[in-house]
């Protein structure tokens, strides 16, 4: 493992590698054990979308880990006025141990880790979500107590969280099931994955039949950031697709609630369901440190 560039890269003992790692981190934290494996190290940290948990919970975990973290605006680098990444790239690799980036499109992940000579970590583009999704699987193990056997449910745009989560649930052993409108389905590459897991896999535009019987049922925004201009028409593409107390009698009586947040209650999730589950909503959300630490050690502690 080189890099984190989407869920699709992770073979299931990598998954495992990084929870496991991720457990401890976690141990550690909570009772004041210092592991300064990153001392000396720097991350550089390039958003071109803004953020509330990625940039805290990078910046903060570096900080436990021993390292420094480096805020790079999209508006403070030369890629912002037109430099190629593949030249970013090789620069930033002669400056720094490690980057985070959060951008739109997946190609500029892709080519920062081909062109760079140091490990690079998707915070997030349009297509993947991998960080996010490490988190919601650490928490969903940490509740159910293993993968096999489970079903996870995801209920509304079949956008990054939706790509993220179907490769993810399925590598690490799960059924998966997505309810999506048919004009907001997954991305063609995860369909095609998805195709080799025969039966664990179902899409359909019935939120209902997604969320049979299943043990953990995960919801997103209906417009993300840079949909802000198609709200109108998104939230009347989405209606019927909030996650509440009616759908969840389809879902098993013990069953998770999770949301990657920021959440619009009363769009895709009521108040009354987001605040019934909202001890899992926001371990979800802290999870996003363990799980990035364990992928900041792994891919940062051997590198000169």
């Amino acid at each position: 493992m080189k890099h984190l560039l989407k869920m699709m890269d992770l073979t299931r003992d990598d998954i495992t590698e990084i929870l496991n790692l991720a457990d401890q981190l976690k141990y550690e934290l909570k009772h004041s054990i210092p592991h300064p494996r990153l001392a000396g190290k720097t991350l550089g940290m390039i958003f071109s979308k803004a953020s509330t948990r990625t940039r805290v919970s990078f910046e903060a975990g570096m900080f436990q880990l021993g390292g420094h973290a480096m805020f790079l605006s999209g508006r403070d680098l030369q890629i912002g006025r037109g430099e190629p990444v593949e030249d970013t790239a090789r620069v930033l690799s002669r400056y720094l141990d490690g980057i985070m980036i959060r951008t739109f499109a997946q190609k500029e992940v892709d080519d920062l880790a081909a062109y760079g000579s140091i490990p690079v970590i998707n915070g997030l583009t349009d297509l993947a979500h991998p960080c996010q999704v490490l988190a919601d699987l650490m928490t969903i193990r940490e509740i159910k107590g293993q993968f096999d056997g489970l079903k996870m449910c995801f209920i509304g745009d079949g956008n990054n969280m939706a790509n993220s989560l179907a490769v993810g649930g399925l590598t690490a052993g799960m059924e998966v099931s997505l309810a999506c409108p048919e004009n907001f389905r997954p991305d063609e590459t995860v369909l095609k994955f998805a195709e080799g897991y025969g039966d664990k896999f179902t899409l359909t535009d019935k939120p209902e039949v997604a969320a049979k019987n299943a043990d953990v049922v995960i919801t997103d925004v209906w417009f993300s950031m840079g949909d802000e201009d198609e709200a109108d028409m998104r939230r009347e593409a989405f209606k019927g697709y909030q996650v509440n107390e009616t759908l969840m009698k389809q879902a098993k009586p013990d069953a998770m609630v999770m949301h990657c947040l920021p959440a619009h209650r009363e769009e895709e999730i009521t108040t009354e369901t987001f605040e019934k589950h909202a001890a899992e909503i926001f371990e979800e959300a802290e999870n996003r440190l363990h799980a990035q630490k364990a992928v900041l050690c792994i891919l940062m502690q051997t590198q000169k």
